[in-house]
């Protein structure tokens, strides 16, 4: 049972039971653009989240004919084109990208990068495929241990 509200010595507003005076619009349902807005941000993760598993082949596909050049084979910065670009292709297997949000990523595919070679994509790949780059590019990162050396007798 929720102990009862009482009357705040200084004020006449009613408080909450720990002294603090109660918020009825904080218990107050969601609904209107806030609703509104959390369904489409929710809808947003869920359209990244619930790709098929057909999705990373076929981004794999975009990626080797619009990415390879540049980024590599493995999304290391290491393509046949890297050592002519000034900077470098981002390291799509790095930490910092990796800590990256799906949006941010899709942006930089989407606008590219000013002042590198990195262009806009989003006259050339439709946002499916974008995303589906997106996929493929998550899917390079392993996150595994590397094996442990081999330590014998001195």
């Amino acid at each position: 049972m929720m102990p009862a509200l009482t009357r705040s010595p200084i004020s006449d507003k009613r408080c909450s039971p720990v002294g603090r005076p109660s918020n009825p619009a904080r218990n107050a349902p969601i609904s209107g653009p806030p609703l509104l807005f959390v369904f489409l941000v929710c809808s947003g993760i869920g359209l990244v989240l619930a790709q098929t598993s057909e999705e990373p082949d076929r981004g794999q596909s975009i990626y080797r004919q619009h990415c390879m050049d540049c980024h590599g084979a493995s999304g290391r910065g290491d393509g046949i084109k890297a050592p002519f670009l000034s900077p470098r292709p981002g390291n799509l297997i790095s930490a910092a990208t990796s800590a990256k949000t799906d949006k941010e990523l899709l942006r930089t595919i989407a606008q590219g990068k000013s002042h590198t070679a990195m262009p806009a994509w989003q006259e050339v790949l439709s946002t499916e495929e974008q995303l589906a780059v997106l996929q493929y590019i998550r899917s390079l990162v392993r996150f595994t241990r590397p094996p442990a050396p081999l330590v014998g007798p001195p």
